[in-house]
């Protein structure tokens, strides 16, 4: 007699829920009426505006401030798999929206860190937080000196410099993650105890700012063990949720060409007649269908490991992938649009150059696609030189 040990592999269902179609559709509607495209390219004629309307619409009118808070601290108690709709949405229109900043990584840290009271306050939308390191950096970790003992609760000084932090003008609080294993450290800063200065950058939509901190008083949250494993959590959602974001602007401007080129006629006939065109587009059309599915698949196994149905080291796992995969689509698949378009494609009446701008500045938030494959490469067996 023998024995079948045969494993079953379990594959997450990559197909929308009901609730995900109607939050989507939600999001599009939204986005659509209150930040046109027409609106996002103003803001490279005036990069001051105070978009913080935005995220109001956005955190309150919707609820999606508080997507990722538990329900008993305010929250909708949602998961990754939702904040993933969102992100898509806001990555199709290229939302000026603190989304992935406040309202996932922020707020992640602050709720894995086990500060309620800030959790909830960013939950209402009535708060907004980012946490100040550097954009393109794969870790949290900044290199800051600490006045004080790092004790839960403690009140403690921040001194310092932080070169591109992500979205950080217009926020109230901003989070400070210092050290690593045991010696990590937590810290809330009041956003007006330090000094922040915006510059000019590719993607005005996702502006960055230097952040100087002088003896600027905070309150510590979390410390040792306990708090190394937040930050590795939130870089987890954050890396997962940001490959939704870069999903959405590949499949806008694979959608946008596609139109295009349906209609644009030259020597007689439809440019999308040509068999080179449609070669082309054949090609991009598979590249962004699977950046889609690689986005989706992360996003629902990180899902699955928040209800304890699927292990870090998975999660881990196929975040990677996405990370180090659907980037390069969406900066690709921008570009063939702008390709597309030929002419057109490099004015302003035609909005891909923003897709463009956000899917090359989305490339390098929380590392490049390199980092990725290097995280990824012992995971599979890979030794890397």
């Amino acid at each position: 007699m023998t024995t079948d040990t045969t494993q079953t592999l379990q594959i997450p269902n990559l197909l929308p829920t009901e609730l995900e179609d109607d939050l989507r559709s939600s999001v599009r509607a939204l986005l659509a009426d209150r930040i046109p495209f027409d609106a996002v390219a103003a803001l490279y004629d005036a990069p001051g505006t105070d978009t913080r309307e935005y995220d109001t619409a956005l955190g309150t009118e919707l609820g999606l401030a508080g997507l990722l808070v538990p329900e008993a601290l305010g929250g909708v108690g949602a998961t990754v798999s939702e904040a993933a709709v969102v992100a898509e949405e806001i990555g199709r229109a290229v939302a000026p929206v603190k989304f992935l900043s406040s309202a996932v990584l922020a707020t992640s840290l602050a709720v894995r860190a086990g500060a309620d009271d800030l959790a909830s306050a960013l939950a209402s939308g009535e708060a907004l937080a980012a946490i100040a390191f550097t954009a393109t950096s794969s870790s949290l970790v900044s290199d800051l000196a600490l006045g004080g003992v790092p004790e839960i609760g403690s009140e403690v000084t921040v001194s310092g410099s932080v070169p591109g932090v992500m979205e950080a003008s217009g926020v109230d609080t901003l989070l400070v993650v210092v050290g690593t294993g045991q010696d990590t450290a937590v810290i809330a800063v009041p956003a007006e105890n330090a000094e922040i200065h915006p510059f000019l950058t590719f993607d005005m939509s996702r502006p960055l700012a230097d952040v100087d901190f002088h003896d600027s008083a905070g309150t510590v949250l979390a410390t040792g063990a306990e708090a190394a494993q937040a930050v590795g959590e939130t870089v987890l959602i954050g890396r997962t949720v940001l490959a939704a974001e870069q999903a959405g602007a590949a499949s806008r401007a694979f959608e946008i060409a596609l139109e295009y080129i349906k209609g644009r006629r030259q020597f007689g006939r439809t440019i999308g007649s040509y068999q080179a065109i449609k070669h082309r587009m054949a090609d991009l059309w598979l590249e962004v269908e699977q950046a889609g599915a690689a986005a989706t698949y992360a996003a629902r196994t990180v899902a699955s490991w928040q209800a304890g149905e699927e292990s870090l080291s998975e999660a881990e796992l196929v975040s990677l992938v996405a990370a180090a995969y659907v980037g390069p689509v969406a900066v690709h698949a921008t570009e063939e649009a702008v390709q597309m378009h030929g002419g057109n494609g490099m004015t302003w009446e035609y909005p891909l150059h923003l897709l463009l701008k956000r899917a090359k500045q989305d490339e390098q938030i929380l590392g490049l696609p390199e980092h990725a494959q290097a995280e990824l490469a012992p995971l599979v067996g890979l030794t890397v030189e």
